[in-house]
């Protein structure tokens, strides 16, 4: 069987393809970027890239293929089937303006919020119900995160904070 090699590829395909080893936060597209470097500067084939990617020359080839046919966008994962995300646009706009404002300013009883509160919450309000962990991820998308609630206890005795501490007031 000839070895397949990658097709000859301009300098900018070159430059897109060390952009996407090296900038990329995809583990796997930068993989695939890697393998493809080492077969146009290395002239490496698929046997040898395999050992040193920890992918299958089978798969190798396969990526080398798809260059070949789409280039650099021929990298990236096809679309996945599946259900679309739940959420329309307004409720995860509406989500990330409702978290940056206390509870008790929306008439709510408690004064944290917690993903299963939000998502009961916006739920109420909206009429879009989706999980706690979708509204994790919704938040994790527009840049926050929620963090365990830190509860304090404190006490109307003014001797409170000696005795927390293990003094005695004298």
């Amino acid at each position: 069987m000839q070895p397949i090699r990658p097709r000859p590829t301009t300098t900018e395909e070159r430059e897109q393809l060390a952009l996407l080893y090296h900038a990329t936060r995809s583990a796997r597209l930068r993989t695939r970027a890697q393998a493809l470097l080492l077969a146009i500067e290395q002239q490496m084939h698929a046997s040898q890239i395999a050992p040193i990617t920890r992918m299958s020359e089978q798969s190798i080839r396969r990526w080398i293929r798809r260059f070949n046919a789409e280039g650099v966008k021929g990298l990236h994962d096809a679309p996945r089937p599946g259900k679309a995300k739940k959420a329309s646009p307004s409720y995860r706009e509406r989500l990330l303006q409702v978290v940056r404002q206390r509870p008790r300013s929306l008439g709510e009883a408690y004064s944290l919020w917690t993903l299963a509160r939000l998502a009961d919450f916006m739920a109420e309000e909206t009429g879009e119900r989706v999980s706690h962990e979708s509204v994790r991820r919704y938040l994790l998308d527009g840049d926050i995160v929620l963090s365990r609630p830190q509860h304090t206890i404190t006490s109307p005795d003014p001797d409170y904070q000696a005795k927390k501490g293990g003094r005695r007031a004298a």
